[in-house]
């Protein structure tokens, strides 16, 4: 028997009280301006906290002089904060020493444990919990933009546990936080260094040496010799459609098609000229994303905006996946670089891509390359295999032994 088990059956064999968490915390204070006119606090806003470690990453230093009016309230060590504005974000923390007397945003909801009844880590680590967030989610308000109030975050009932099984149960998810955090660092790092072998080999295979004249049965062309391009669809996006409409701000860094916020757009006889189909080629013509490349994944209905550009290659002389692997090599972002209007907000439009070289070997030639940087690609970005995978089933390993540890039979009384 555990040493958790043998508390449980010494001190709650029945089962525990259930209480509001408003019955388990102290009222915290908030800071008097006036009163300290001259001292320097770091504030700690919601962005300041990582929605993935859960601690505060960074803080800005503020006075009375220029505090934001949000900047109101006084934490202490051990005070647990939840973030109640898009709170499905799950933006909670832990204050840890250094932050102690800072302030917080009113944006938060500060919970400070009686000692004599719960624990700082008992309110931290329910807080986390699946059933707190089914709470949450029910009780928001607010379509555009959610929120809960503290009330209805205080109004969550947690199991009170003799705090000796408290202290246990804390000391146990502490531990396997902390392994889980070692090891998602650890295969962060493997990731990363995948995903930097990638770019060796993407640029090792898809360099040819223009000076030189490269491989024998290479040849160099600009995009504009084998490809037309296609502006976008202009339409308001929507929240629902028939379509998604993918917007520049749909792709991600690696060239892929963002999941999360995705827009629709209704699908006319004018917006289906727009269709796209798997395997298509999108670019990104202006602003902070201009040149990136999205390679089309699947065939369910999706029309391009207007500030993408349509590329349509010749397929008897270039593949698409081979392209978009090129779309990310350095030699292509060097040219992209060059050829970019610079005055207010950047330009790469059809004359300034068109005028990018590409090294064209044979087919046989680039299907190898293909094959062989896919491979990569899978390993660092595919959800389904490979280290992102591994990441998230230690992650919901966690949760699920979390979750089972925070959930006791309700005393009857």
């Amino acid at each position: 028997m555990s040493k958790l088990e043998e508390l449980i059956v010494e001190l709650c064999p029945d089962g525990v009280e259930y209480k509001a968490i408003s019955e388990c915390i102290q009222k915290i204070n908030n800071i008097k301006w006036n009163e300290c006119p001259n001292i320097e606090f770091r504030y700690i806003d919601l962005t300041s906290v990582d929605r993935d470690t859960h601690r505060i990453t960074d803080t800005q230093k503020i006075t009375a002089e220029n505090a934001p009016s949000r900047a109101q309230q006084l934490v202490k060590e051990g005070d647990v904060l939840l973030g109640t504005t898009r709170p499905m974000l799950k933006r909670y923390c832990l204050i840890e020493e250094a932050y102690d007397g800072q302030i917080c945003s009113t944006g938060f909801c500060v919970l400070r444990a009686k000692d004599t009844l719960v624990l700082n880590g008992w309110l931290y680590h329910q807080i986390s919990s699946s059933a707190f967030f089914a709470h949450v989610e029910k009780l928001q308000k607010g379509a555009s933009y959610p929120a809960i109030s503290d009330a209805d975050v205080k109004s969550y009932k947690i199991p009170v546990p003799p705090l000796p099984v408290q202290s246990e149960i804390v000391r146990i998810l502490d531990d396997f936080t902390e392994l889980t955090t070692h090891l998602q660092e650890q295969l962060a790092k493997e990731l990363t260094a995948r995903k930097k072998q990638y770019e060796y080999y993407r640029d090792k295979l898809l360099t040819f040496d223009v000076l030189g004249g490269g491989a024998s049965d290479c040849i160099w062309r600009t995009l504009a010799e084998i490809a037309t391009f296609t502006y976008g669809y202009t339409a308001k996006a929507q929240d629902k459609g028939d379509a998604r409409f993918i917007r520049i701000t749909d792709i991600d860094e690696d060239g892929c098609l963002c999941s999360s916020d995705a827009k629709f757009v209704a699908l006319t006889e004018e917006s289906k000229k727009y269709l796209l189909k798997q395997g298509d080629l999108l670019l990104a013509r202006t602003g902070a994303t201009y040149g990136k490349t999205l390679y089309i994944p699947d065939d369910q209905p999706a029309v391009y905006a207007s500030f993408l550009i349509k590329i349509q290659l010749n397929n008897s002389v270039m593949l698409n996946r081979y392209y978009w692997h090129f779309s990310k090599s350095n030699y292509y972002w060097k040219q992209a670089e060059k050829y970019v209007s610079k005055g207010g907000q950047q330009q790469f439009n059809s004359g300034a891509v068109g005028r990018i070289v590409i090294p064209v070997p044979p087919l046989p030639v680039q299907e190898r390359i293909v094959s062989i940087l896919d491979r990569f690609d899978a390993l660092c970005n595919d959800l389904t295999s490979g280290l992102p995978a591994e990441i998230a089933a230690r992650q919901k390993q966690y949760e699920y032994y979390r979750d089972k540890l925070l959930t006791f039979k309700e005393k009857v009384c």
